[in-house]
């Protein structure tokens, strides 16, 4: 496939579900916004979160890997990047209306897995740690 006839992955398109201005509550609370970079190969993620008395702000980068003269990679992963100095991967996997996000490689022991609500308007989860711990979180469109 040329360069000019590559299209994004239906498996990240079906990301474009997280595309707005979101209110987190629960564990963490604040505010997350997804938008599409341009050409829809990019979903980013901008967030202002507080969790645990402290202040997150970061972004991420959603999409697929194409790394230089490899094919397009299968599975949709990111890279959080926050004010700190931290670098977060993640494998997503949206299925039906169930949202998996693995903290790390997919099916790893850390992972969040939310549910749309039938209006698309909330996604209802929780985040699980290894060895326990972990937290809900209730993300509601603005």
């Amino acid at each position: 496939m040329s360069e000019t006839t590559m299209r994004p992955s239906a498996d990240l398109q079906a990301l474009d579900r997280l595309v707005g201005t979101w209110a987190v509550t629960g564990g963490v609370e604040g505010t997350v916004r997804y938008e599409w970079m341009p050409g829809g190969f990019f979903l980013l993620q901008h967030v202002e979160l507080t969790q645990f008395g402290q202040q997150v702000t970061g972004m991420e980068v959603i999409g697929n890997l194409r790394p230089f003269g490899e094919p397009v990679g299968e599975d949709v992963v990111s890279r959080f990047y926050d004010a700190t100095g931290n670098t977060f991967d993640y494998v997503y996997e949206l299925a039906d209306d169930t949202l998996t996000i693995w903290g790390g490689a997919k099916g790893g022991p850390a992972y969040y897995r939310g549910t749309f609500s039938p209006d698309g308007t909330t996604v209802t989860g929780e985040w699980v740690y290894p060895g326990g711990g972990g937290y809900s979180s209730t993300m509601t469109r603005v």
